[in-house]
């Protein structure tokens, strides 16, 4: 991978992050990016401060969110993917 490569797929992988964090923010949820060049998205809940680590990572010709638990989903599926969090961590 070449460095303007990899520097391309962080600023990808930054706004598939951002735009979880808006709607997970808009469901009540907390969240902050985390890890070396803020590679993850930590998801908390308001009354338990349970946390979810969330990345998104290329997946063949897209993205996906992946967080644990066995959790993945297309980035095309913010919205679930934020309802998903909101019941795993409230």
């Amino acid at each position: 991978m070449s460095v303007v490569g990899g520097r391309e797929i962080a600023e990808v992988r930054r706004h598939h992050l951002a735009t979880l964090a808006c709607e997970v923010e808009a469901r009540g949820l907390g969240w902050r990016f985390v890890g070396p060049g803020e590679a993850l998205l930590g998801v908390r809940g308001p009354r338990t401060r349970h946390e979810i680590m969330v990345v998104a990572t290329p997946d063949g010709a897209g993205w996906s969110y992946l967080w644990p638990g066995g959790g993945i989903a297309d980035v095309t599926g913010v919205v679930q993917v934020a309802d998903q969090l909101v019941r795993l961590l409230t």
